[in-house]
Formats: C-alpha cells, structure tokens, sequence
C-alpha cells in the first residue's frame, strides 16, 4: 500500500475502499473481505446508513484500530454548528471508535459553514484526525480555505474518472494544500470505459484490465481512490496495482479522454440540489 501525507501531516492510504450504495446486510461481510484483501482505508458516510455495519467490522476484524483509516462525511440535514457536533457523536458510536480519521462535509448545500467550525473543533479536541470536504467545485473549495482559515480542508472528494478527469480542480486544491479523493474512479463503467479502446490497449500492455489501468492513472497523479465492489475478486484486482507504471504515453492517452463532463449530474443545477434532497429523504424512510 502506498501512503499520502495530509496538510496536517496525517498519513493516509491513497487506495481505499468504500461502501456507497452497498446494502446494510452486506456491509459488514464486504468490508471484512476488503480488509482481509489488504486495504485499510473504508470510507462510508452518514447519508449511506452503514456506518454501524462498518463498526462492527471495524471491532471485529482482529486488525489494530491504528493501522485503520476510517472515513465519515456529514449530511446535509446535520448541518449547523450544534446538529452538527452531535451527529459526529452519533457517528462515533455507529463506528465503534473513539476517534473518526478524515470527516468532511458531503455536500456544498446549507449551513456547511457552521458544520465545518464544529469539525474545526472537534478536530482540536482530537476526536478527528482530519477534516476535509467533499463535492466542493473549486470556486467553493477557495471560498472555505480563504474565508475558513483555521484549519484548511486536507482533502476535497470529488468525482474523478478518465471522462473527467478534473486537472484544473486539482491545480486548484494542490494551491491551497488540499489533496484530491476521487469517487467514481470508474464512472460506474459509463460511457464503455470497461470497454474502452484505449484503455484496453494499455491494459494490455501490463496484463491489467482497463479498471486496474484506472486506478493506476490516479494514483500517478497523486489521486486518493476510493473504489466500491461487493465481489471479493473484484476487490483483489483493484488492489492490485502496485506492481506497475504507466508511461508518460500512457498517461497522455488516458488524459485526452477527458471531457471535462460530469457523468452524473451538476451541483450547480438546482434540478440537481432537489434531487439530492427527494432522495435521500426516500431512502430514510427505509433504513
């Protein structure tokens, strides 16, 4: 495993695995067989309903709770400065720990200034490692890391895949110190990227699939990954890609397939922002 240190210093594993969309009866199966696979990162989040699935792997899969890096994002109903803070705690007792490594503000809607002051806090009472933001667009990211300047996001989770690749958004954080996570490394094999031409071709070249060829992109850029699959052999061939490089070739290759296009939907869209909101509102009635 191949580690990135944080702008606070914090070390942290630059492929991890995440639980999103994965039901709350195979969590916990799917997070142990990650582990036992070799990862040590597990990103989860509020709006996923797991984090107690992930707590109980966490507390019951033998590997010392220091060698974990667990991720927690906030949701946006738990934003303000007091809901906030609770909602951390709540958390902490679903995950069965005493301290979350990275949190971050899931979404860039509401009140997330006032949640971000209570995780500057809760950061300084140590009960978090690190906190960061996720789905923040660059003019978002700069407005909190030039008007927040306590403590400057350590990492901003966005989509990132080869169909948009997001270079200027990370030009923009590498400024401010902010490391790029990328969800959706795969575009969720939209658009054929598990098919594409190019990406077979290079595969091809160091007997990898297109996805590990991928993951092999974003980490040479310096991308922290967060990959999900509920298959054990597709959670073994995401993790191994530590055995090879791809070529500056290879890289320009891969860096014309971008678009600069998301494959899912716009923040900017109010069409978008009410979505977020009937959904997951739907899916809590259910959990």
């Amino acid at each position: 495993m191949e580690y990135v240190t944080l702008n606070n210093g914090v070390e942290m594993p630059i492929l991890g695995f995440g639980v999103f969309q994965i039901p709350k009866e195979e969590t916990k199966e799917c997070v142990l067989n990650a582990l036992k696979v070799g990862y040590r990162a597990i990103d989860t989040a509020q709006s996923y309903f797991n984090e107690s699935e992930v707590g109980d792997a966490i507390s019951e899969c033998g590997i010392p709770r220091e060698e974990l890096f667990i991720t927690t994002k906030i949701w946006i109903d738990n934003y303000g400065y007091d809901n906030c803070k609770k909602s951390v705690e709540e958390s902490l007792k679903k995950l069965k720990t005493e301290y979350i490594d990275l949190v971050l503000i899931h979404q860039p809607f509401g009140d997330y200034y006032e949640a971000y002051r209570a995780l500057e806090d809760l950061y300084e009472e140590g009960k978090i490692k690190a906190i960061g933001v996720s789905n923040f667009y660059p003019d978002r990211l700069s407005d909190i890391c030039l008007f927040e300047r306590k403590v400057i996001p350590a990492v901003n989770q966005v989509e990132v895949n080869p169909l948009n690749a997001q270079f200027e958004a990370q030009e923009n954080m590498k400024k401010y110190g902010v490391h790029m996570e990328a969800w959706a490394p795969f575009g969720e094999g939209k658009n054929g990227l598990f098919t594409n031409e190019t990406l077979v071709k290079i595969g091809n070249q160091y007997n990898k699939t297109p996805a590990q060829v991928m993951l092999r992109w974003l980490i040479q850029r310096g991308v922290i990954i967060a990959c999900k699959t509920t298959h054990l052999e597709r959670m073994e061939e995401n993790f191994n890609i530590f055995n090879f490089k791809l070529n500056g070739e290879d890289m320009e290759q891969i860096k014309a397939l971008n678009t600069n296009n998301s494959l899912f939907f716009s923040h900017q869209d109010p069409q978008w922002v009410e979505w977020f909101d009937k959904m997951i509102n739907e899916r809590r009635k259910v959990k």
